[in-house]
């Protein structure tokens, strides 16, 4: 019923396509057992991702991202009752045809922290920062050898190599301005980054640790209800996590990244963190200085500060 997905092209030509995904997504719930229940499409999100219900998520990873598909069950399935925060629960995964997986989980309760963020009191969005820090804590110390099968990097410091080496034109690629490209080798080579000799804690990463990853319900006072999308979790240096964090949970609003830090229980180099940013995999520096407010003025060292201080 579905169609190959091995490259960008099919992927731009099947992914969106409702008239091929749907019967599909409704043919797998009947093999599942969830014949006839109502199906409705996310809008966000890389991957086709269904609300089965109000019960069950179906999630579908085509052949080209396979391997997600993988990762995500069993990051699931490890981090299961052992974090503060409810995460989806695995009811279950496998393939599907043509190279596709499948993810059906329990859908969390609540609303995306990022449409409900603008209603939420000061008190309140106080409070969710220091339980998201706290979540956040406790999936920095879960032990992710037992994942280290499925995800990666296997070299931390050879990542970082490779992502410093095309900084500046992964930057470029996404518009930023010459004169903030011109100051990237120079700060990348001032700011330490631990290699993996140096990582002797390697951290399970969510890596897109965000509003938009987190739910919260508005009819028990905004309470945390939920922490999802495990899909590009990765191992290595927690602070890369804190990107995420910066951009946006805490958004350079006053005083949220301390709150954070503190319940998190550790604090970081606001430099460092910017490095993590020009570093990370799916880093769009020109975007993030549309979205965020503005630095003083025009430095790296500036935008720092603003984004990731205390």
């Amino acid at each position: 019923m579905l169609p190959e997905v091995n490259t960008d092209e099919e992927w731009d030509r099947v992914v969106g396509d409702e008239t091929v995904m749907r019967p599909a997504a409704e043919d797998l719930c009947a093999r599942l057992g969830l014949a006839g229940a109502p199906l409705t499409r996310y809008a966000e999100g890389s991957q086709p991702v269904y609300a089965v219900g109000d019960e069950h998520v179906l999630k579908l990873f085509p052949g080209a991202a396979a391997r997600d598909g993988i990762a995500e069950a069993r990051v699931l399935s490890h981090v299961e009752g052992r974090l503060p925060v409810p995460t989806p629960r695995v009811h279950g995964s496998g393939t599907y045809e043509s190279g596709w997986r499948y993810i059906l989980m329990s859908r969390l309760p609540g609303a995306d922290l990022a449409v409900a963020w603008p209603r939420i009191p000061r008190a309140d969005r106080e409070r969710i920062v220091t339980d998201a820090a706290e979540a956040l804590a406790a999936l920095h110390a879960l032990d992710p050898e037992p994942l280290a099968d499925v995800l990666g990097p296997d070299d931390w410091g050879a990542f970082l190599a490779r992502q410093r080496a095309g900084a500046v034109e992964r930057q470029r690629g996404c518009g930023l301005a010459e004169h903030w490209l011109a100051q990237i080798p120079g700060f990348l080579d001032t700011v330490p980054l631990p290699d993996v000799e140096s990582v002797r804690q390697p951290a399970l990463l969510h890596t897109e640790f965000m509003r938009q990853h987190l739910t919260v319900d508005p009819d028990d006072g905004w309470r945390l209800t939920g922490l999802l999308d495990f899909e590009p979790a990765m191992i290595g240096d927690r602070a890369y996590d804190f990107v995420g964090v910066g951009l946006f949970v805490t958004r350079a609003e006053p005083g949220l990244m301390d709150r954070f830090m503190k319940a998190y229980g550790r604090s970081f180099d606001p430099r460092q963190l910017l490095a993590y940013t020009l570093l990370h995999v799916y880093s769009n520096l020109s975007w993030y200085l549309r979205e965020l407010p503005a630095p003083p003025e025009p430095t790296l060292d500036a935008l720092a500060e603003a984004w990731f201080g205390r």
